[in-house]
């Protein structure tokens, strides 16, 4: 029997130690929701309501589309949007029709987007209007057998109000955004079609009976490493059910609950919560597709918002509006997140004002979002939390994979039911990512931490190459392999340089080709990049240099600029 762990001696006493899980699939959550609450706003979109029965009806003939259209267990669909409740709408009819949800980041450009058709095999993508050109020209460069069957794309304005209140209106640019209808790509012959969302709604098609089962593959979100392509996560019903319900008894979180869903759907962290947590508590959450701190003020005041899950940064803008104190935050009970490391003065300003402990948590990808949190009621500052229920998590030393001593830095390894089960298509890669300890298997993180004498956890650094901004996650290698097909570069490194703001930032320190010295510029590194990459991994600064310092193998040695620059 393994000794107790530090932080059982202040455990809450209101919280379980293990969850009972429920021996169903993800889908019948949103089925038992819709039985008991058919009426109630299960999101609300610029004032809109969608109810958990038009969700469920809509969910369920969007899934007979899908069956009726060759998708049948265990394929991939891609959902490629911005956060709207198309996107929950997508989500639970893949889950429907006993198929594997992949969320795309819908900042990805074309040149990355193909990779995500490949990898997982995707039959079709669900996405919105403004993006399906990206789609289309992804999908177009691909070898006729890799290609898409269908592209399902819905407009904005399907899930809005014919008339927007003031107090629900964004800015002039997003609305011009949400309410624009651009030309869908067309059909190409005999391969991949084109179809409206509302079309697909329409058609009357009923899905077969629900055969998922918890083991089954669900989700297949992607992240990055220190090296090629992102790598899909695979995660079944069972794994992602765990933190689905657990987050709801952590935080105080039911029907009553009011969320406001802006951290980003397709982000592992959005997608527990204001996807799939919502709907399993009967919650209402009110959606924002893109941060907006005047607009977020607004609906927090206007909807009495209960519970944000939310970056750092999100709050630091909020309290830099020069509305602030028109705003009317004091229904908010529990505000929590991560991505970022929450700065000192602003929680204290938050506690100050509201009375709010900010909870800060952490996880990956791959554990479904958080192994960590900080119990509300007993919130440490710029601290991942402790162990959340049903989670065992060490420190050991990255080389010797010995536990150390508590207040020593070592390598954050994790065991819970929320880890997921390999990487799809990288079984050397998975074998690498887990060790047994004690008779356990432990998840990698990969991350630098130290626990302290209560068992809390806080991260001091990266073993991987990775660049926080603003909570999201940018690989170098990615980047560079992007930055590699500019006309310009010859060789880049990419590595993160401090941000005031941001946390940090996406540096390339390049070697320009023999015919672009002397005429090209930082800046057009800087826009080409912003035309072929998602806009958090274009660089925000380039520095030009003759030549990459290597190592005797001829490696970029990438920790030599890093150390530079960090000094």
């Amino acid at each position: 029997m393994n000794a107790p762990r530090p932080h059982e001696a202040i455990w809450p006493k209101r919280l379980p130690r293990q969850l009972v899980l429920p021996e169903t699939s993800l889908w019948f959550n949103l089925e038992v929701s819709a039985r008991r609450y058919p009426n109630k706003p299960a999101y609300l979109f610029f004032g809109q309501p969608l109810a958990f029965g038009d969700l469920k009806r809509q969910a369920e003939a969007l899934a007979g589309w899908l069956q009726a259209h060759g998708v049948g267990k265990g394929d991939r669909v891609a959902v490629f949007m911005q956060n709207c409740p198309q996107f929950v709408i997508a989500v639970h009819a893949v889950l429907r029709a006993d198929a594997v949800v992949v969320p795309v980041n819908p900042m990805n450009r074309a040149d990355e987007f193909g990779h995500y058709i490949t990898d997982p095999g995707a039959k079709v993508v669900l996405t919105t209007a403004d993006l399906a050109a990206i789609v289309a020209e992804a999908n177009g460069r691909l070898p006729a057998d890799k290609q898409l069957q269908h592209i399902v794309a819905t407009r904005f304005t399907d899930a809005m109000p014919a008339v927007l209140d003031d107090a629900e209106r964004p800015s002039q640019p997003v609305l011009d955004w949400l309410m624009a209808d651009p030309v869908l790509p067309p059909s190409v012959g005999g391969g991949t079609q084109v179809t409206r969302w509302a079309d697909a709604l329409a058609a009357g098609h009923v899905p077969g009976v629900h055969a998922a089962r918890p083991d089954d593959l669900a989700l297949l979100p992607y992240t990055s490493g220190t090296t090629g392509l992102p790598k899909g996560c695979m995660h079944t019903h069972r794994t992602l059910m765990h933190n689905v319900v657990g987050g709801g008894v952590w935080g105080h979180a039911g029907p009553e609950t009011v969320g406001l869903g802006v951290v980003p759907m397709f982000h592992i962290t959005g997608f527990i919560y204001g996807c799939l947590g919502s709907v399993a508590g009967g919650g209402t959450t009110v959606i924002l597709p893109r941060w907006d701190r005047e607009l977020a003020g607004r609906i927090i005041s206007r909807h009495r918002v209960t519970h944000w899950t939310c970056i750092p940064t999100m709050i630091i803008d909020l309290f830099g509006s020069p509305n602030y104190a028109s705003f009317d935050l004091s229904s908010l009970k529990y505000v929590s997140g991560g991505g970022a490391a929450m700065p000192q003065a602003v929680a204290e300003r938050l506690k100050r004002e509201f009375n709010i402990d900010f909870a800060e948590g952490y996880g990956l990808t791959e554990t479904a979002a958080p192994t960590h949190a900080n119990p509300p009621e007993r919130a440490k500052l710029q601290c991942l939390g402790i162990p959340i229920i049903g989670t065992d998590s060490r420190v050991i030393d990255p080389d010797t994979l010995q536990e150390v001593a508590i207040g020593e830095t070592g390598e954050i390894v994790s065991c819970g039911p929320q880890v997921f089960k390999g990487y799809w298509g990288h079984p050397e890669a998975t074998k690498a990512a887990f060790i047994e300890l004690d008779g356990k298997t432990f998840f990698r993180t990969g991350d630098l931490g130290r626990m302290d004498e209560e068992g809390y956890f806080f991260i001091t650094d990266r073993l991987k190459r990775m660049i926080n901004a603003s909570g999201y996650k940018v690989w170098p290698s990615e980047v560079e392999l992007l930055l590699f097909k500019c006309p310009l570069v010859q060789e880049a490194c990419v590595i993160g340089t401090r941000d005031a703001y941001r946390g940090e930032s996406v540096k390339a320190v390049v070697v320009l080709r023999a015919e672009a010295r002397g005429s090209a510029t930082p800046e057009d590194i800087i826009a080409w990049a912003r035309e072929h990459m998602a806009a958090y991994k274009v660089p925000r600064s380039v520095e030009f240099v003759d030549a990459l310092p290597k190592s005797g193998s001829g490696k970029v040695m990438w920790r030599l600029l890093q150390e530079k620059e960090s000094a």
